[in-house]
């Protein structure tokens, strides 16, 4: 299970903190995410890495609604967004939303630390453990938060998609 908790950031100061952690830097990527209209707590999006020339369909169940921090998700790789959007949009799926942003990734031990500019929105920091034990996952994720002098105040409970939607109902 991918357990997670998203903190709103300064991205800067975010990177400069996780890299004073000994955090390994893996990899940038730009990332198009196209969510498909699906009723929560399920979610489905193709991904395109632009700079590393891959992409992904995703399907994901939020296994704690509202918290949006426990989620039990299957991913594999495709070798064509643009076919996949048409099968998807072929058998019945409405196109949601983009979400586009330029993401930092970095690995600590059993941590994986996503920083990202969120296009429209800001910055923000994924910090991420893989495990069937919850609540050592939370513990873990909270341990290396408060390293960084991160706070509950600074946890953005809200998905990407519904924090752009309310951004699209402002306007």
């Amino acid at each position: 299970m991918e357990i997670e908790i998203k903190f709103r950031v300064e991205f800067n100061k975010t990177k400069a903190a996780i890299e004073s952690l000994g955090a390994v830097f893996v990899r940038e990527e730009i990332q198009e995410d196209l969510y498909f209209s699906l009723s929560l707590p399920e979610l489905l999006r193709i991904r395109r890495i632009v700079n590393l020339g891959r992409a992904f369909l995703t399907y994901k169940r939020i296994e704690d609604p509202g918290k949006n921090e426990e989620f039990d998700e299957i991913e594999v790789e495709i070798s064509d967004f643009e076919k996949m959007r048409e099968i998807l949009k072929r058998l019945g799926f409405e196109e949601d939303i983009w979400v586009r942003k330029r993401r930092l990734v970095y690995r600590l031990n059993d941590v994986t630390f996503e920083l990202s500019e969120v296009e429209g929105l800001g910055a923000f920091l994924d910090i991420e453990v893989m495990s069937d034990d919850v609540s050592y996952a939370k513990k873990r994720i909270w341990d290396i938060a408060r390293r960084l002098g991160l706070r509950k105040e600074d946890v953005e409970p809200r998905l990407y998609q519904e924090l752009l939607h309310e951004l699209e109902d402002k306007t």
